[in-house]
């Protein structure tokens, strides 16, 4: 048993002590030490191996009691690969263009502040628009950095890879806040979303994107949702994310699914990988489609 080398927590959401079990991988990564789990960090497997989620109690997340401590997840993102690069570079496009038509109907004039951009998809959506006098993107991956600022078209901005730290923003300054697939990777999601807050304007608004463990995708495919991965301490549902947000101190929040576009050859090889099948020499059509299928946008406002 290796479960004292990893972080032990309270429920994220509520501080709860109280949680019952909920699903497992074959081998339990709270029973492996983390050189044993380091292959498993990213990518696909035929073996799922990740921390045991557990339900709270007490608000209803499902989070993991076990997981990496700050020093461990600092050395395993050190050199992790920029997001999504398994999908054609036109199915990322089109998504993140859809995030972002949802975000700017939600977000005001002003600064521009973005937790995880990766090569700034949604950043080059809102520098095209002229509306935002400053960015702020806070990404960890310095290999990104270039093409980040490039994403700017040379309008004022401010890169850093302190993700938790924000004090740089002045608070009251921004207008538009986004996170996609971001929160659900942070072990401690109150207090980030807490400073959040505090550097949104009046009329400001936060954007994440997250999976919904309460999908039905979620249900069919068990603990082969990819979801339950080494990289995410929790996951969240429309009445899970809700409550952290309100314990964050926002005070509107709406929540609702998300349209993703993907490679038709790419889902196929997904559920086959899902059911133990290898597709990867099978010659698949390669249209692109928009689903609805498992992530929800949330939309907070303080």
């Amino acid at each position: 048993m290796t479960e004292s080398a990893y972080l032990q927590r309270a429920c994220p959401s509520c501080g709860s002590l109280r949680h019952d079990h909920e699903v497992a991988s074959g081998r339990r990564a709270e029973n492996l030490p983390i050189d044993e789990l380091r292959p498993f960090w990213s990518g696909f497997f035929k073996e799922k191996v990740f921390f045991s989620y557990h339900r709270c109690a007490d608000c209803g997340l499902l989070f993991a009691p076990t997981f990496f401590s700050d020093e461990q997840l600092d050395s395993l993102y050190a050199a992790m690969a920029p997001n999504m690069d398994v999908v054609t570079s036109d199915a990322i496009v089109a998504t993140q263009r859809g995030y972002y038509e949802v975000a700017a109907r939600a977000g005001v004039d002003g600064g521009y502040l973005e937790i995880g951009p990766d090569v700034g998809h949604i950043v080059e959506q809102a520098a095209n628009t002229e509306r935002f006098d400053h960015f702020w993107l806070f990404e960890p991956n310095r290999a990104v950095h270039a093409p980040l600022a490039q994403a700017t078209q040379g309008r004022p901005c401010s890169i850093s890879t302190a993700m938790t730290d924000l004090s740089a923003v002045p608070d009251g300054s921004v207008g538009l806040a986004v996170m996609i697939h971001v929160l659900d990777h942070l072990v401690e999601p109150v207090p980030m979303l807490a400073q959040i807050k505090r550097k949104l304007k009046p009329g400001g608004a936060l954007v994440t994107v997250t999976h919904n463990e309460r999908s039905l995708l979620r249900h069919v495919m068990g603990n082969r949702w990819p979801p339950f991965c080494l990289q995410h301490p929790e996951v969240y549902s429309p009445a899970s994310i809700a409550g952290v947000m309100r314990r964050a101190g926002f005070a509107a929040v709406r929540v609702e699914r998300s349209r993703n576009y993907f490679p038709v050859d790419f889902l196929v090889r997904q559920v086959a990988w899902a059911v133990g099948l290898d597709l990867s020499r099978a010659r698949l059509p390669t249209t692109r489609i928009g689903l609805r299928l498992g992530n929800i946008m949330t939309v907070a406002r303080p």
